[in-house]
């Protein structure tokens, strides 16, 4: 074996694993406990500086302050007991869709973020009844 071959498969063996291993980045565990538990301040440490909500039928661009306030409303009044992600992708802008179980029903959650390093940073949120 010569010597391109050798460094080929060393390369095989290093990088294939570290690039199935990979796979499409998923929204973190802690933005996910967020949304099950109903907790919008800790949601809130994900958003960016200024965020579309679409809450329903109401939909605006709020600062960060506004859009937590909001959801805690939303999720005092719709208390949820889970949260699955469905389906997730995206380039650049990423996206996760999920379903939102409350004590009054079952809403269509749509998340958009971008990763920055390796956190993501929340754009928009969409919350509709399914």
């Amino acid at each position: 074996m010569n010597v391109f071959n050798r460094i080929s498969l060393l390369l095989a063996i290093v990088l294939i694993p570290g690039i199935l291993a990979a796979g499409p980045w998923q929204l973190n565990n802690e933005i996910m406990l967020a949304m099950k538990s109903g907790n919008s301040k800790m949601l809130a440490k994900y958003f960016e500086a200024n965020i579309e909500l679409k809450i329903i039928d109401d939909e605006e661009i709020y600062s960060k302050t506004q859009a937590e306030l909001i959801l805690k409303d939303f999720f005092a009044k719709n208390k949820p007991s889970d949260f699955k992600t469905i389906h997730d992708g995206g380039e650049g802008v990423k996206y996760a869709i999920g379903n939102l179980t409350t004590d009054n029903g079952n809403y269509r959650v749509t998340i958009m973020y971008r990763v920055v390093g390796e956190k993501p940073v929340i754009k928009t949120i969409r919350i509709e009844e399914e």
